[in-house]
């Protein structure tokens, strides 16, 4: 059996989706070089890892067994990389985070003034929605992620280091706009535009008004933030969103910031990884900037 890391790499991307194409899209390959590499391990394996039913894919039994050593190899190699990260010290070595999409407005920065710090680092850096910043967890193909309130049904470690006020916005010209003191209850009589299931936005928001038996009429589900944006900017409906996200359309007079009783829900950054993870120098070096650099 003479079977290569890179077939198993590109066979766990498949794994993970029970998807080429996204498997192709992770991996910036195309899709026949990723069926080939699959191909290959399959002929080496003597085992078929995938059936296809449908439109679908599914790991075989064969299948499951190779994907759990193949997380398993990874780990193992992930663990010496950080090892010899280490000895060479601060000065060289890779950093992988991924951050929720609202933290994308601010995470940048932040990573701008750590690399400033520490110019030797390799950042491998990626926006996705709170679903894959779990499974990603879950896999432990980062080191670190960036989101809002952690699950608490997860082996995780989570610490808070900035404030996340969520706020609700409207059009400049909303009746709304510019009254003091909106009662909750006012805002029964209006529609709402909000993310995804599983956002952690929408988790809070429906968590708040459950809460305050507060009944919320919903026009449209939008899976990004710059979509609520030009919805909200459209006069689609409100939205309820991090202040983080939307300094520059406040500023050039797109949107208002409702004054509504409850409002600005407060909630948390949290930097996390999964418990018992070894850390590099470098990840612990950005936990450390985090949590105790003022930002």
């Amino acid at each position: 059996m003479n079977i290569t890391l890179r077939q198993l790499k590109v066979f766990a991307s498949v794994a993970r989706h029970l998807s080429f194409t996204r498997a192709a899209e992770e991996l910036h390959l195309t899709q026949p070089a990723v069926s080939m590499q699959v191909k290959q391990l399959e002929s080496q394996l003597d085992s078929r890892l995938f059936e296809q039913l449908g439109k679908k894919i599914y790991l075989t039994e064969a299948g499951e067994e190779v994907f759990q050593y193949s997380r398993s190899i990874a780990q193992q190699l992930d663990e010496m990389e950080t090892v010899l990260a280490n000895l060479k010290g601060l000065g060289r070595g890779k950093l992988r985070i991924s951050v929720a999409t609202t933290a994308n407005y601010f995470a940048p920065r932040l990573l701008a003034a750590f690399c400033k710090r520490y110019p030797g680092v390799n950042v491998i850096f990626s926006v996705t929605i709170r679903l894959s910043l779990l499974n990603q967890l879950g896999e432990n193909v980062v080191d670190m992620v960036i989101m809002g309130q952690p699950p608490s049904g997860m082996e995780l470690e989570a610490a808070p280091f900035m404030d996340n006020p969520l706020v609700v916005i409207a059009p400049p010209d909303h009746p709304l706009a510019g009254v003091k003191g909106i009662p909750m209850q006012r805002l029964e009589a209006e529609s709402f535009l909000l993310r995804e299931v599983g956002s952690g936005t929408r988790n809070a928001m429906q968590r708040f008004f459950d809460q305050h038996e507060i009944s919320l009429t919903t026009s449209m589900e939008v899976s990004s933030d710059e979509a609520i944006k030009h919805s909200v900017q459209a006069g689609l409906g409100l939205g309820i969103m991090s202040r983080d996200a939307i300094g520059l359309e406040l500023d050039m007079g797109r949107l208002a910031v409702l004054d509504c009783e409850g409002f600005p829900l407060l909630r948390q950054w949290y930097l996390v990884h999964r418990k018992g993870k070894r850390l590099s120098h470098i990840a612990e070096a950005f936990r450390e900037f985090l949590l105790q650099e003022p930002i």
